[in-house]
């Protein structure tokens, strides 16, 4: 039985009542096309199969990862993931930015498409659903790598245990004898955030001990850090938290700024403990006590099941890597 003949552009573009030029442009991810019109033409080009069997032959020999900036740690170490499996892959990697968090635009979208890599890495999970169908429109796999919301059930994702990574934090205090255990979470608006919270708040119930409530959210600089190690640190010994429990090793050196400004000293005013196990946590002095998330691990896994459901693949696509404590000298029992 013959193959059904694929629909050339120039149907496309009478049955979407457009110009050729229009699909082409559509098509190879360039601007100038009304997003009403766009969407049109993706779902046509989506339904008759032509972008997966027209586009494939010009895919490019390259896995994109899409970082939110350079600025930190945590993203040197997911750009080794990704490039030690595109490299296995006899692949390159390239290599592009969103900027501000939460700040994708259309042109990161068309930027991509112009590149026609064979897959994609994405460290954000806010990408909408028109540029959720460009990239499936063209047989572009994605995965999102730590994603920091919670993706819609379609979106791939490669995450980590947080909520566990908080329990075993706090448990770890408790087991030196700490009671007045505080911590300083991360922007409210990220899952991962608020998973670590939780964490933190059910080890104090299982050890019944009281549950600070609110616990005050903060970014994850250094400098936030340090701002709510202030706060939480210079009040009278009494109140003052014995152990603090932060929500990424960025904050935790801040609060060690906050200690040692205020007189304390780390730990024996107060332990600390961080999240992420990025390379300054075991440069710092003392070094920090933290929990490893396994980042490059994570990229790697990412990068892989974008390469499996490239090959056509069909397997759960949700999946989170453990968590482990990082017994190191920021963390000891409490005076007295």
């Amino acid at each position: 039985m013959p193959e059904p003949t694929r629909p050339t552009l120039e149907a496309i573009a009478r049955e979407a009542s457009v110009s050729l030029s229009t699909v082409s442009k559509v098509l190879n991810g360039r601007p100038g096309v009304a997003a009403a019109t766009r969407r049109l033409v993706e779902d046509l080009l989506h339904d008759s199969g032509y972008a997966r069997r027209g586009v494939d032959a010009e895919r490019g020999e390259t896995v994109e990862l899409v970082l939110e900036n350079l600025a930190s740690e945590w993203s040197v170490e997911v750009i080794r993931g990704v490039e030690r499996v595109a490299r296995e892959a006899g692949l390159a990697m390239t290599l592009s930015t969103i900027g501000d968090y939460h700040a994708a635009g259309d042109d990161l979208i068309t930027g991509v498409l112009r590149r026609k890599p064979v897959a994609v890495v994405l460290q954000f999970s806010n990408l909408t659903a028109d540029h959720r169908r460009q990239l499936r429109a063209r047989n572009i796999p994605f995965v999102v790598v730590d994603p920091a919301g919670d993706p819609p059930p379609d979106v791939p994702a490669i995450g980590a245990t947080n909520w566990a990574g908080g329990l075993a934090a706090t448990r770890h205090l408790v087991a030196l004898g700490h009671e007045r255990i505080a911590s300083i979470g991360g922007p409210a608006d990220l899952l991962c955030s608020r998973a670590r919270v939780a964490g933190y708040q059910a080890a104090l119930q299982e050890a019944g001990l009281p549950v600070p409530a609110p616990v005050e959210s903060a970014g994850f600089s250094r400098a936030d850090g340090e701002r709510e190690g202030r706060r939480l640190l210079g009040v009278a010994p009494a109140d003052r938290p014995t152990a603090i429990v932060c929500a990424n090793d960025m904050q935790a050196l801040g609060v060690y700024d906050a200690a040692f400004a205020l007189g304390l000293d780390v730990p024996a005013d107060v332990s600390v403990v961080g999240f992420d196990d990025a390379p300054s946590a075991s440069w710092a002095r003392p070094p920090l006590t933290t929990i490893r998330q396994p980042l490059q691990e994570m990229a790697e896994e990412a990068a892989r099941l974008a390469l499996r459901l490239r090959a056509g693949a069909a397997e759960s696509t949700r999946l989170e890597l453990a968590t482990s404590l990082i017994e190191r000298g920021s963390t000891a029992p409490p005076r007295g």
